[in-house]
């Protein structure tokens, strides 16, 4: 599988889990407040910036759904969480968007150049 194709599947990947964390008020019964927010507002980002990429990969967008899997990863200590569950989606969720978004930064950069010998 060569860079573009595995950049894409990242990107679908980064979508599903984007819309998931959109819809995770709902479909895993959480209580109202700050998890109700951030999941729809750093969901509907992540989902965006994903279509985005998909659509025309751009480097600056793959940083910042690497900032919003970050910014999941903190909100739940930053904005005082009282539901576990939400606490446990948004660490999850957030953990693996941004390591699909390093890898596809990573990707971007590209493997070191081969030293080859000549003769």
């Amino acid at each position: 599988m060569d860079d573009w194709s595995t950049a894409k599947l990242c990107d679908v990947a980064n979508l599903i889990l984007g819309m998931i964390l959109f819809f995770s008020p709902w479909l895993f019964d959480l209580s109202t407040g700050p998890q109700w927010q951030i999941a729809a507002i750093v969901g509907g980002a992540i989902a965006v910036l994903s279509i985005a990429a998909l659509a025309a990969f751009a480097i600056w967008e793959e940083w910042l759904n690497l900032v919003a899997g970050v910014a999941l990863i903190v909100s739940p200590w930053l904005l005082g969480f009282q539901d576990s569950d939400a606490m446990t989606i948004d660490v999850a969720i957030g953990l693996t968007v941004a390591a699909l978004a390093a890898f596809e930064v990573w990707l971007s950069h590209g493997p070191p150049p081969r030293v080859t010998a000549s003769h």
